[in-house]
């Protein structure tokens, strides 16, 4: 198989108070090959987040690199799509408004950035509701909008940190059941952050466990 990402020898401190240091990620190395969902599982403050956000291109490693296809990560890119834990719509723009956003950015015209939501909007089962505001929806929808507007950018890679951490049980089993539909109808590579075992069992090709800090 195809390797998509590749960690090799990822460190990361951050300096607090100015002198402080809190090691977060030590010697991370790991491969996830192209198609492939691979759920990272672990505790709070283990840095789970920390490491998706340096695949992002959020976060610079202090140590290590990053490789996409073989190319070094630098920074963000159109190449990955990112899901928040908080729902980070636009509450005054619509469900089409929100998952047109990144087409718009980059200059697409109207008429192709409307079939491209309305593939996105419909991939997420929220047919119907393109004009309803986020005010307007449930916690669950409101998910299904960030993960409509992550693919309505065309990304290569997925990555979605902790997205169904706000839900009640039921909203999150029905969400985890959709992400591993739409991974199905829409087959890319997947890295999904979690600390919940059963979530991670669900939805996984393959776990990788990163230790709390005691």
């Amino acid at each position: 198989m195809k390797i998509k990402i590749s960690c090799r020898n990822i460190r990361k401190i951050f300096i607090q108070k100015g002198k402080l240091q809190v090691h977060v990620l030590e010697d991370i190395s790991l491969d996830v090959y192209d198609n492939e969902f691979v759920v990272i599982l672990g505790p709070g403050q283990s840095g789970k987040t920390t490491l998706l956000r340096i695949i992002a291109g959020l976060e610079t490693p202090t140590e290590g690199r990053v490789f996409l296809d073989g190319k070094e990560v630098r920074g963000p890119g159109q190449d990955r799509g990112l899901v928040f834990q908080s729902y980070m719509l636009f509450p005054w723009r619509t469900v089409v408004g929100n998952v047109e956003m990144g087409p718009k950015l980059r200059g697409i015209p109207r008429d192709e950035r409307r079939k491209i939501s309305a593939h996105c909007i419909n991939l997420v089962g929220l047919d119907g509701f393109e004009k309803y505001y986020p005010h307007q929806l449930s916690g669950g929808m409101k998910q299904r909008v960030g993960i409509a507007r992550a693919y309505a950018n065309n990304p290569e890679v997925m990555l979605l940190d902790e997205p169904f951490g706000q839900l009640d049980a039921q909203t999150r089993y029905y969400m985890e059941k959709e992400t591993s539909r739409i991974w199905e109808t829409e087959k890319r590579t997947v890295l999904f952050v979690t600390n919940n075992i059963d979530e991670a069992i669900y939805l996984g090709d393959r776990i990788i466990t990163l230790e709390g800090k005691l």
